[in-house]
């Protein structure tokens, strides 16, 4: 496999529950994943982990690799600290979009910091 498709399917691994709804048929994924409905959307939970992968692999924003690795020593449990991250990341992102303007990344390693211990 590609390096992108080993990220994918290590998404993939890391989310069981998850697992039968990829099984489906394209005309069997029709379902509305709307906040509404009190579900979360499980495309956009595991590329919300791809991006914060990727972004480690090439620790950008720069630092966001040593703040990922002293949270993820604190917590023992990566898939967790992953979690961390993405409640900083969806933050940013939607504090972005409210402004029309593009993610702060100040903003984004600020909120990491005040995860750490």
């Amino acid at each position: 496999m590609q390096p992108l498709e080993n990220l994918v399917a290590g998404v993939i691994l890391d989310h069981p529950e998850y697992q039968p709804l990829l099984e489906q048929t394209a005309a069997d994924l029709g379902q509305d994943f709307s906040s509404a409905s009190g579900e979360s959307n499980p495309f956009l939970h595991m590329g919300m982990h791809i991006s914060i992968r990727e972004q480690l692999s090439i620790d950008r924003p720069s630092g966001i690799r040593t703040i990922y690795q002293r949270l993820a020593a604190g917590t023992g449990d990566a898939h967790a600290c992953e979690h961390q991250v993405m409640a900083c990341l969806e933050k940013v992102l939607w504090e972005a979009q409210c402004a029309g303007k593009a993610p702060d990344d100040q903003d984004y390693l600020d909120c990491l910091q005040r995860l750490l211990p």
